[in-house]
Order: structure tokens, then C-alpha cells, then sequence
């Protein structure tokens, strides 16, 4: 069973920043498909079975250079 986090994440301003998040959160381990939105500000990541903390996919939108809106 697949579970699907959502994120809200500023400062993705073209689709070579989209691009750039996929390709970094889609190299975590668990990480089964990720899709990012530069238009709305909006990532989901789908993991396929494996638990990955949300802690681990916010450094890792952290350390690309963008922002997570937390609360």
C-alpha cells in the first residue's frame, strides 16, 4: 500500500526547479514517485511501502534550496 505525503514549498519558480526537487526527494530510499508543482507551490511524494520520516523529505526540500510552509 502506497502512502502519499503532501507538502506545500516556496521558492520553485521555474520547471527546471520542479524538475531539480523530483530528481533530488526521488533518490531517497522508500521514495516511490514524487511530482512538484512550480504553478502551485505543491509536492507529493508516494512511497511505496517503506517508511520514510517526513523530517527526512523536509531536509531534503531544505537542502535543494526551497522553502516547506509548515502550520
Amino acid at each position: 500500500m502506497s502512502d502519499i505525503l503532501h507538502f506545500q514549498v516556496e521558492g520553485m519558480s521555474c520547471g527546471g526547479c520542479s524538475s531539480k526537487l523530483e530528481k533530488n526527494l526521488a533518490e531517497i530510499p522508500g521514495v516511490e514517485a514524487v511530482k512538484a508543482s512550480h504553478e502551485t507551490g505543491a509536492v507529493d511524494v508516494t512511497l511505496g511501502g517503506q517508511s520514510v520520516p517526513r523530517s527526512a523529505i523536509e531536509t531534503v526540500i531544505e537542502e535543494t534550496g526551497f522553502d516547506v510552509v509548515r502550520g
